[in-house]
């Protein structure tokens, strides 16, 4: 059985969530510098079986593109022709940062640990692949 991998694409940095191999709970993995991001990901395929990969689209509130879509399609395309025996999946992901920092503060973080961008981005990632895995 293989994993599912969950993608919060940023300019800068990217939050990475998995899950287990049963695909019952996600789990945040790590935050990778974004130019480093598909070296990563091959290394991983390698150590880890990954049957799919969710990726955040983002959106405005009237489902038109925002500045990071085109960034986000561009990697999809990269990701297809690098590795196209994994399909990648879009999701919605809006909110999902504004949902991480408020489970932050819920699960009563300190204001300097809310404010690491990289944790954040990890929570995020980790928040959307479980509501996928929740639709099933």
């Amino acid at each position: 059985m293989g994993r599912i991998l969950s993608i919060d694409y940023g300019k800068k940095r990217t939050g990475i969530a998995v899950t287990d191999p049963m695909k019952i709970i996600a789990t945040g993995l790590c935050t990778i510098e974004t130019p480093k991001l598909m070296i990563f990901l091959k290394e991983y395929f390698i150590k880890e079986q990954v049957e799919e990969v969710i990726i955040g689209m983002p959106t405005n509130m009237d489902d038109s593109d925002t500045h990071a879509t085109p960034l986000i399609r561009h990697f999809i395309k990269a990701f297809q022709k690098h590795v196209p025996s994994i399909p990648i999946t879009e999701v919605d992901e809006q909110f999902t940062s504004k949902l991480a920092s408020k489970a932050m503060i819920e699960m009563g973080m300190k204001k300097k640990q809310r404010q690491n961008k990289a944790l954040v981005d990890e929570i995020a990632a980790t928040m959307m692949l479980q509501e996928y895995l929740n639709k099933f």
